[in-house]
């Protein structure tokens, strides 16, 4: 098969797996504390990197030459998924995923301060729209807004900084070794507020658990392979099919349907995140697609 195809599809499938996480995230936080929820999640990833890690390389791997980035990767991503998990409970999935793929859009605008980097006026009028769009799905003032979303906005922002993050380690670090940091430190960083809030998972409770790590673990993965396979360019516009799969899970575990707001918002942080992809590829910065996910 064509290698551009096959990352392609590599891709597509990631975004499935990341809504079967997500998925699984909001059924078990109905009855566990998101600290357990998270924890359950990035223990069992870290236990699968550290297998990937000795397969690729053995113990030499463990060396980084940006251990501080590689912790505050790690940390970032944590924060990004528990606030991501709590906003789960009280929204709908494809609420949360539409403002979530601001990431890209935040990458964007980031990118000048932190990365030095020219932005054109397409692109800034691209990121302006997009969050305009995020406006049209929160409905500030409205019956309609809650106060979870700002949790995906933090969530967004925080997936966005990784991102940038992960750039600065991604020339120097194999990527199975960014891997392993990012599980590692998130286990630890969930495990630090444990006493607070534990309870004991029971019965399906822990095959979600296990379940979650293990479709971390393994998106995170296809992603990697993905971008080995095919340039960014081409796999840009295939990170937004997760929303039609966040729709649909929403609806057939949850009985959840957005309104014409959420999907009329959702199409503009689309098209906004389409339009940096493209101009980005056209001067040749687009080297990975942004996407930070749990």
């Amino acid at each position: 098969m064509n290698p551009r195809i096959t990352g392609i599809a590599l891709m597509t499938a990631s975004m499935a797996v990341f809504t079967s996480l997500d998925t699984a995230a909001k059924h078990v936080t109905h009855d566990l504390p998101p600290v357990v929820a998270v924890f359950g999640r990035y223990a069992v990833a870290f236990l699968i990197s550290a297998a990937v890690l000795m397969r690729a390389g053995g113990p030499a791997l463990l060396i980084t030459r940006h251990p501080g980035l590689q912790i505050f990767r790690g940390v970032l991503l944590m924060v990004s998924t528990i606030l991501n998990f709590v906003a789960m409970m009280h929204l709908q999935l494809a609420q949360t995923s539409a403002i979530f793929f601001t990431i890209p859009l935040w990458v964007c605008a980031l990118s000048v301060p932190i990365l030095g980097e020219q932005v054109g006026w397409r692109r800034w009028a691209a990121v302006v729209a997009g969050f305009l769009g995020v406006l049209v799905i929160m409905r500030p003032g409205s019956d309609s807004f809650h106060w979870a979303m700002l949790l995906s906005i933090a969530s967004s922002f925080c997936g966005a900084v990784y991102n940038i993050a992960t750039r600065k380690v991604g020339g120097h670090d194999r990527t199975e070794t960014s891997l392993f940091y990012v599980s590692f430190v998130g286990a630890l960083a969930a495990a630090a507020p444990l006493p607070l809030f534990w309870q004991m998972p029971v019965g399906v409770q822990w095959l979600l658990l296990g379940f979650m790590g293990v479709a971390g673990a393994l998106g995170h993965l296809m992603l990697i392979q993905a971008h080995r396979l095919a340039p960014a360019s081409a796999l840009a516009p295939f990170l937004y099919t997760q929303i039609v799969w966040m729709i649909a899970a929403g609806y057939i575990f949850f009985g959840d349907i957005p309104d014409i707001w959420t999907l009329a918002g959702a199409a503009m942080v689309v098209v906004s995140g389409l339009v940096v992809f493209a101009r980005e590829a056209a001067g040749g910065r687009l080297r990975e697609v942004p996407a930070a996910t749990d």
